[in-house]
């Protein structure tokens, strides 16, 4: 154990700062021998496995940044700070992330209020050109606000101009926001938005697969964003040129067989091309309105539980604390939070964080009253 995590846990944070994202033959090493085992093997200079063909290569590749390694005490530094690593197996872990198979991320480092797991059941990622126009941000914030308002999250990557008015967006109609960086969650990029990212990390969570301190190079925007993809229930195009940032997450998502949804435009702007050509070739929906996105994202027919209308996981999935708050909620009307805190005998600090998660997860709702159990589709 170190600093609270197990060995393995701790050897995955190792190797986020040893190797980049999406390192399939260190995927493999995973795999096939645990990452324990693998960061021995690189400090040891050893191979492991009988297939070790072109592994030495990679093996001084990653052994060069041996010095970059965290001390305890830079571990405990970042625990305090409100930086938490989120592995493979962890409860916070979303699980759609094991879609991306050997592209899977080794482990994340989150900063922020919400829980990402259970942000992400519910969550439609809005992304878009970074020089967007009036149009562009118009529509992202606006279509933000309003499915952060129906309770979904909004997945996107926090960069200038689509990005940006999605998160804002989001973040003014109250609901959570979730921004996948290509750098560390203590790096404020662009720096022209910290007070933005600050923002986020109170009412959502900030999350990146590099370690605190790595700044941003251009390859790892495109490596991040298949993260983005994978973690929301779909994607929407807002604005987009044919060769750019955003075409490229909405190719993730048409191939991990996310729902694909791109706002249209004037057929003279370069900056709808993208969408168009998403629309017309990858047979993405055309959305013109918030509405249209989340009937896309909950299509009628739907499977849910009949007790509770709309819960997207099983409830025997929920955490201790998740379930003692549900036990918690009366049977018929609505109660406030310190009610409930009451009844299920938790501090008041863990029983909002839990509503929001069950609220997330489709188990309750907000009402007159405070909060209550989703009633089922047809009681509406």
């Amino acid at each position: 154990m170190t600093d609270g995590l197990t060995e393995e846990n701790y050897a995955r944070a190792a190797l986020t700062y040893l190797a980049e994202p999406a390192d399939r033959r260190l995927a493999r090493l995973f795999r096939e021998h645990g990452a324990a085992r693998t960061l021995d093997a690189i400090n040891s200079g050893r191979q492991l496995g009988s297939s070790s063909q072109g592994q030495g290569a990679s093996m001084d590749r990653w052994r060069a940044r041996l010095p970059e390694l965290p001390r305890q005490e830079q571990l405990i530094a970042f625990r305090e700070s409100g930086i938490r690593l989120i592995c493979p197996g962890d409860p916070e872990w979303p699980g759609q992330l094991a879609d991306l198979g050997d592209d899977e991320p080794y482990a994340l480092w989150v900063r922020g209020s919400a829980d990402l797991r259970f942000s992400c059941l519910r969550s439609v990622a809005i992304v878009g050109a970074r020089a967007a126009t009036a149009y562009g941000s118009y529509v992202a914030a606006e279509f933000a606000a309003s499915v952060a308002a129906r309770g979904w999250a909004v997945v996107s990557g926090g960069a200038f101009g689509v990005d940006a008015a999605a998160h804002r967006g989001a973040l003014s109609a109250d609901g959570v926001t979730i921004a996948v960086l290509a750098c560390g969650v203590d790096v404020p990029y662009p720096s022209a938005h910290a007070d933005l990212l600050d923002a986020i990390a109170a009412q959502g969570v900030l999350a990146s697969e590099w370690p605190p301190g790595r700044q941003v190079s251009r390859l790892r925007f495109l490596v991040r964003n298949r993260v983005i993809a994978a973690l929301a229930t779909g994607t929407l195009v807002v604005e987009a040129s044919h060769r750019s940032g955003a075409i490229n997450t909405a190719r993730h998502a048409r191939d991990l067989q996310r729902r694909l949804m791109a706002v249209p435009g004037p057929v003279t702007s370069d900056l709808s091309a993208g969408c168009h050509h998403i629309i017309r070739e990858w047979q993405g929906v055309l959305v013109t309105s918030a509405a249209e996105v989340t009937e896309n994202l909950s299509p009628v027919g739907a499977t849910v539980p009949a007790q509770l209308g709309v819960a997207l996981l099983p409830r025997d999935a929920l955490g201790q604390d998740q379930a003692t708050v549900l036990d918690a909620m009366p049977r018929r009307g609505g109660s406030g939070t310190v009610r409930v805190a009451q009844r299920a005998g938790m501090d008041p600090a863990t029983v909002v964080r839990c509503l929001g998660e069950l609220s997330a997860a489709g188990f309750i709702e907000r009402c007159d009253d405070g909060w209550r159990l989703r009633r089922p589709a047809t009681a509406r």
